[in-house]
């Protein structure tokens, strides 16, 4: 048995999810990401990133490996923080927005 990490009550080790609050309790997520289509040299090769939840030994991080074939070439883990800055980065630039006054000109055909 061992505790909620969002709600604190007991739950069975063979639960995924806490009867009482209904989280998961899985301790990491994993996903894959396929290489470029355009860059040959990667052909065989994925990214894969584990987001682990953390517990009362280990803080949350993101680890990122890069494997080749069936095996990770390296690995690195980032903070939670790393992780927010990382997404800002990669994120798809948005369209610059027009000012307020423009808009609801146009809206109402002034």
């Amino acid at each position: 048995m061992h505790t909620c990490r969002h709600c604190g009550n007991g739950v069975e080790d063979s639960f995924r999810f806490c009867p009482w609050c209904a989280v998961p309790q899985r301790s990491k997520l994993v996903e894959f990401f396929a290489p470029h289509p355009g860059m040959p040299g990667d052909a065989g090769k994925a990214l894969r990133v584990s987001r682990y939840f953390g517990n009362d030994e280990r803080p949350p991080q993101l680890r990122f490996s890069i494997w080749s074939g069936e095996s990770a070439a390296a690995a690195v883990s980032i903070s939670e923080e790393e992780a927010a800055r990382l997404a800002q980065f990669v994120a798809p630039p948005q369209a610059p927005r027009r000012p307020l006054f423009e808009h609801l000109r146009d809206t109402l055909r002034l």
